[in-house]
């Protein structure tokens, strides 16, 4: 499996590295996070490229990994700008591996809401989301953290 140069062009990405992928992932690799369903290297390479069209200064930071026979799990955290504001986002992809060493699968697992949080009002509707749907506080909650 090729975990660590895949790990490697994560943490260095830029849109010149993008045309990479290739050795990375199968041609037929499908991608998946919570705005996006894809499949094979044209789709997943356009989404990159957006990435960058969209945003300022996007990188990722590999912070931990896994690997048991075929699948891995890596956590990260992206970090970029958007509308002038810092953002970061932190999730956990689950990668599976063909034979031939390559990404067949690509699951992202975080929470858009983040996202909505940085427009205005998106975020007003999630912040009075959250609020509606968080647990009230309790004093016996409040003493143990």
């Amino acid at each position: 499996m090729r975990l660590t140069a895949l790990i490697d062009w994560y943490n260095n990405l830029t849109p010149q590295s993008i045309d990479h992928l290739r050795e990375l992932y199968h041609e037929q690799a499908r991608f998946r996070d919570p705005f996006n369903n894809l499949q094979g290297h044209a789709a997943i390479a356009a989404l990159f490229q957006h990435m960058f069209e969209v945003t300022e200064q996007p990188r990722f930071q590999v912070t931990d990994s896994q690997m048991q026979g075929k699948t891995a799990w890596v956590s990260w955290d992206f970090h970029f700008i958007l509308r002038r504001h810092p953002v970061t986002v932190q999730g956990v992809t689950r990668l599976d591996f063909g034979d031939d060493g390559r990404v067949v699968s690509h699951r992202d697992y975080w929470d858009s809401a983040e996202l909505f949080l940085e427009f205005p009002l998106l975020g007003t509707m999630t912040r009075l989301a959250r609020r509606r749907l968080r647990l009230p506080e309790s004093p016996s909650r409040r003493r143990n953290g």
